[in-house]
C-alpha cells in the first residue's frame, strides 16, 4: 500500500507521524510534570496543617478539647478531613468520610495516597504522634482533577491541530522542494532519437539533485555521442558494404549480358573472389570487435617476446616494404603476459598503416621499452601528420582520416584501429597516438604486471 503513495505523499505522512510522536511525548510529559506538581503542592499543604494540629494537640491533653480543635480546622478549611486513628472525620456540609483505606494504607512519610470515598476524589497522609495514635489527613482534589482534565483536553486539541499543521507545512516543503524532479521529469519526455541534446537543468535546483542532474546530463552526453557514433557507423557499414555488392553486381550483370570464353569467365570469377575475400575479412574483424565488446576473457595467456612477434612481422611486410621504397626498423626487447595472437594482430595493424601511409624512401621504426610499471612498443613513421581534432576518432569503426574513400590499392576495411583498441584494452593497456609535421607514432603501452582483465564496453 505505502510502495503507491507518491513520494510527496509518503514525506508529508512522515512529518505528520513525526510531529505526531513528538508532541505527544511532549504533552505526556507536562501531563506528568503537572500531576506531580499538584502532589507536591498537596504534600506541602497537608504537611503544614499536620504540623499545626500536632504542636496543638501536644499543648491540649483534654480529649474534648482535642476533637472540638479538629473540628474547627476542617470548618475553617473547605475540603479539609482530620481524624485520630480509626474514628470518622466529620465536616458540616460533606458528612463522614470513610479513613480506613488511608488507615491501612502502605506509605510512609513524605508520601501521599489517594483513594475515594463519599464520590469524592481524596488525598491524604499519615503522621504518627507522640502517644502512639496516627493523624490522619486528607483533601478534596475535584479542582486538581478539574485542572488536569482540562489540560489534557487542551493539550489533545493542540496536538491535533499542530499535526495537521505540520502535515500541511510537510506537504507544501515536500512538494517545493521536489518541484526540480518535477522540471527534470518534463525534460525527460522531450528526449527521443531526433532531440539527444535536452540537458536537466542544474541552476535552480538542490545541491542533491544538481548532482544528479549533471550525473543526467553526462549520461546523455554519452548516450548522444554514442547515437552520433551508431549512425555514422551505420552509413560507413552500409557504404563499405554497397561497393563490393556493386562491383559483384555490376560484373555478374556484364558477364551475363552476352557469352564469354573460359578465359574470361576465370578472370571474372578472380576479380568476384577478390571482392568477396574483402567482404569476409569485413565480416570476420566485425565479429571480433563484437566478441572483444562483450567482456570475453584473453582466450590465451602466456608470456609473449614482443622482439621475436614484431621480426617475424617484418619478415611478412618486408615484400611490401620492399616495394614501397621503405626500411623497417626494430630496437629493444621486452616480454609480457598476454594472448600471443592478438598481440601479433595489433602490431600488425599498426605496421600495415605505417607501410601504408608512410613517406617513400624513409624508415618505418617499431622500439620496444620496459619501464618499471609499462611496456611500450612504439611504431613511428614519416608522413602527413594528422590534424589533431580527429585523433579522438581515429579508434571508431570504419573511420579515415581522408573524407574520402581509399583508393582500390589500399585494402583496409576501416576496423584495424578499433581491433588493435579492444587488443589493448582486453590486456589492460591502452594506444597512444602523437602526430606533428614530420613523424606519426602509434605507441602501444601494456602493464608490467598484468591482473586478470575482461574486455568492457
Amino acid at each position: 500500500m505505502l510502495r503507491r503513495l507518491t513520494l510527496v505523499t509518503r514525506l508529508t505522512l512522515l512529518y505528520a507521524l513525526v510531529s505526531a510522536l513528538v508532541l505527544s511525548g511532549l504533552g505526556v510529559m507536562v501531563a506528568r510534570a503537572t500531576q506531580a506538581h499538584f502532589v507536591d503542592l498537596d504534600l506541602s499543604y497537608l504537611q503544614g496543617k499536620a504540623n499545626l494540629i500536632q504542636s496543638s494537640l501536644s499543648q491540649n491533653k483534654n480529649p474534648v478539647a482535642s476533637e472540638a480543635l479538629l473540628a474547627q480546622q476542617m470548618l475553617s478549611h473547605e475540603g479539609l478531613y482530620i481524624a485520630l486513628d480509626s474514628a470518622q472525620a466529620r465536616e458540616a456540609k460533606n458528612g463522614e468520610i470513610d479513613f480506613s483505606a488511608l488507615r491501612d494504607a502502605q506509605i510512609g512519610m513524605g508520601e501521599t495516597y489517594d483513594w475515594k470515598s463519599q464520590g469524592l476524589a481524596l488525598r491524604g497522609i499519615k503522621v504518627p504522634l507522640a502517644n502512639g495514635e496516627q493523624l490522619l489527613l486528607a483533601m478534596d482534589t475535584h479542582h486538581h482533577t478539574h485542572f488536569m482534565r482540562q489540560l489534557r483536553l487542551t493539550l489533545t486539541l493542540y496536538l491535533l491541530c499542530a499535526t495537521i499543521l505540520s502535515g500541511v507545512l510537510g506537504w507544501w516543503a515536500a512538494r517545493r522542494g521536489l518541484a526540480p524532479l518535477r522540471v527534470m521529469h518534463d525534460h525527460a519526455r522531450k528526449i527521443d532519437a531526433r532531440q539527444l541534446s535536452v540537458r536537466m537543468p542544474t541552476t535552480e535546483s538542490s545541491q542533491e539533485l544538481a548532482e544528479l542532474a549533471k550525473g543526467l546530463n553526462l549520461m546523455l552526453e554519452r548516450l548522444e555521442s554514442d547515437f552520433e557514433r551508431l549512425s555514422e557507423f551505420s552509413g560507413d557499414l552500409a557504404h563499405e558494404l554497397r561497393t563490393p555488392i556493386t562491383n559483384l553486381l555490376t560484373q555478374t550483370q556484364v558477364t551475363l549480358a552476352r557469352e564469354r570464353d573460359a578465359e574470361a569467365y576465370r578472370e571474372i570469377l578472380a576479380s568476384n573472389a577478390e571482392e568477396f575475400q574483402r567482404l569476409a575479412r569485413m565480416v570476420s574483424d566485425m565479429l571480433y570487435l563484437a566478441k572483444t565488446e562483450h567482456g570475453l576473457e584473453l582466450p590465451h595467456r602466456e608470456s609473449v617476446m614482443l622482439e621475436r612477434e614484431t621480426q617475424s612481422l617484418f619478415d611478412f611486410y618486408e615484400a611490401v616494404a620492399e616495394e614501397a621504397g621503405l626500411g623497417l626498423s626494430l630496437k629493444g626487447t621486452a616480454t609480457i603476459d598476454g594472448d600471443r595472437v592478438m598481440v601479433q594482430r595489433a602490431i600488425s595493424n599498426l605496421l600495415s598503416n605505417a607501410l601504408r601511409h608512410a613517406n617513400k624512401h624513409s624508415v618505418v621504426s617499431v622500439t620496444i621499452v620496459a619501464l618499471s610499471d609499462t611496456v611500450e612498443l612504439c611504431v613511428a613513421n614519416e608522413g602527413q601528420p594528422i590534424d589533431a581534432a580527429v585523433i579522438p576518432r581515429l579508434f571508431d569503426r570504419f573511420f579515415r582520416v581522408e573524407k574520402s574513400r581509399p583508393h582500390p590499392q589500399h585494402s583496409g576495411t576501416g576496423l584495424g584501429l578499433s581491433i588493435t583498441q579492444s587488443v589493448m584494452i582486453a590486456h589492460g593497456g591502452m594506444i597512444r597516438v602523437v602526430s606533428d609535421q614530420k613523424n606519426t607514432s602509434f605507441t602501444l603501452v601494456f602493464p608490467n604486471h598484468l591482473r586478470r582483465a575482461t574486455i568492457s564496453t
